[in-house]
């Protein structure tokens, strides 16, 4: 199969989120952007503009929807909003800092995304939940676009999970990757391949425009 027919997906997580956030186990909490996030998303949309997008597709999150807004002004293809992109649901964790949960369940900041997997957040969605959520979008997002680029507008949580499934990686796995705000990744799928073609480029740090 020739590389023109192959399916390519890029991965954005959103800008940076407003201070009080910083730090903070967010999850499900609908938060705004930063000052400094509203320059990312701009920096970011003037990146992403040099790719061709065939579909774009984004949570409905108001910290997903302000990163993707400058990118969106420019002739795009519009936007679908999905519901199960939004960010995985932290549970009793939601709210706290990574002192705090570390303190009040008994873990180790390493160990933050086994004990997702494990359902060890009291009362937040499980690994196999948060997957069994974002599955069947990612994998109808690719049945639909068969050789084409679609971008996928999301959270970090997402993101890892989306790796996890194509890579075929324990979701703890996926804690060796650093995952930035706007961090692009992009995946090119081969029939019985998903190639890493580009990780966490950070378009606000790793790049200028020509």
């Amino acid at each position: 199969m020739s590389s023109a027919k192959l399916t390519r997906l890029l991965l954005v997580r959103h800008a940076e989120v407003e201070e009080s956030y910083h730090k903070i186990f967010g999850g499900q909490i609908d938060m705004n952007l930063s000052p400094r996030g509203h320059e990312q998303a701009k920096i970011l949309a003037n990146f992403l503009h040099h790719k061709k997008f065939d579909a774009i597709y984004a949570s409905p999150m108001k910290r997903v929807q302000q990163t993707i807004a400058p990118f969106l002004n420019n002739g795009t293809p519009a936007q679908t909003i999905l519901p199960a992109l939004r960010e995985v649901h932290f549970g009793e964790w939601t709210g706290l800092n990574w002192e705090q949960v570390c303190e009040r369940f008994n873990l180790h900041t390493t160990e933050w995304l086994d004990h997702i997997e494990r359902g060890l957040a009291p009362n937040g969605e499980s690994g196999p939940q948060f997957r069994a959520r974002v599955e069947p979008c990612l994998r109808e997002i690719i049945k639909n676009h068969p050789g084409q680029t679609v971008g996928i507008f999301c959270h970090g949580g997402v993101v890892r999970m989306i790796l996890s499934i194509l890579l075929e990686l324990p979701l703890p796995k996926t804690n060796s990757f650093e995952i930035e705000y706007t961090g692009v990744t992009q995946i090119t799928l081969h029939p019985r391949l998903a190639e890493v073609e580009l990780l966490n480029f950070t378009p606000w740090r790793d790049w200028h425009e020509k």
